[in-house]
């Protein structure tokens, strides 16, 4: 009897495990389909930005003539302006967004006070309307300020920081994971909240710190739909998303066609570079912000 049992557990845990294999290959192949999928639209770009025979739209991928014409001209564009312009916003945005968003996750997570619960549960409902309904007013203001079209930078800077503090969810649950010990050891050692918070917390909320870091980032430099109700019509003030887009209009993309795809492709280099570098934190800094809420 002990040796047919022993028979029948080993073919159980055979099967299950050609089953577990099947299904991990299969999951695979999946991945892989998809990522080629995904990845097409990319490729298509980055062979087309080397095309120099021609710079309106064709109907092949491959050039039949290769160089780098595409990308010297983007510097007699305003393209350098705009790339400044777009890398300022997302600097900016990146270190004063992550400042408050920290500091509002650390104060929501260790300190204690009367209506705590109803500010989180409000910030978290208001952060459900979506930003279009405030764009008519936010005009209007940054308008009044002297902060639109050619001096829309700072109005995008202004309006990308005024709410970061409502994005404090995922860092106080990382931070919620932090025994609250070291922090009332660190008092009792004479320590005030900003040391505990400088020297104590953020040396062990790396992940978090990064991913708070890239997500401000990327909101800037992708932008568009804001940043071109603000910037409309004064290419001095436009990022790269907008001058980029006015490329494609009817009057300009059969010149422009190939740049807007070397353009494209130098917006890309340093987000990919950053999440390639940056990759392990963030997938940690998810997941741990994810544990507690």
């Amino acid at each position: 009897m002990s040796q047919a049992n022993a028979s029948q557990s080993l073919k159980r845990h055979m099967g299950l495990k050609a089953s577990q294999r099947i299904s991990n290959t299969t999951a695979h192949i999946v991945l892989v389909i998809i990522s080629v999928i995904w990845l097409i639209p990319f490729v298509c770009i980055l062979l087309q930005s080397f095309r120099v025979e021609s710079t309106y739209p064709v109907g092949y991928v491959k050039p039949e003539k290769w160089g780098l014409d595409n990308y010297r001209n983007l510097f007699n564009t305003d393209f350098p302006r705009w790339y400044v312009n777009t890398l300022v916003m997302a600097l900016c945005t990146a270190a004063l967004q992550t400042v408050i968003v920290l500091c509002m996750s650390y104060t929501l997570s260790r300190f204690r006070f009367k209506m705590r619960k109803p500010l989180m549960q409000f910030m978290l409902i208001l952060g459900m309307f979506p930003g279009m309904l405030t764009m008519i007013i936010l005009y209007r203001v940054l308008k009044d300020l002297g902060m639109t079209q050619a001096n829309s930078v700072p109005g995008l800077i202004l309006v990308y920081v005024a709410s970061s503090g409502m994005g404090y969810y995922v860092s106080k649950g990382f931070f919620d994971t932090i025994s609250k010990s070291l922090d009332e050891a660190a008092r009792m050692d004479g320590a005030t909240r900003f040391q505990v918070l400088k020297k104590i917390i953020l040396p062990l909320s790396k992940p978090i710190v990064i991913y708070t870091v890239l997500t401000a980032f990327m909101g800037p430099w992708g932008d568009f739909v804001f940043a071109r109700y603000i910037a409309f019509g004064t290419s001095s003030g436009m990022n790269v998303a907008v001058g980029l887009y006015n490329w494609l209009n009817r009057d300009q993309i059969a010149n422009n066609y190939t740049m807007f795809c070397a353009g494209g492709v130098l917006v890309a280099i340093p987000v990919t570079i950053l999440f390639m570098c940056l990759q392990k934190y963030y997938v940690e800094g998810v997941t741990g912000g994810a544990v507690k809420g």
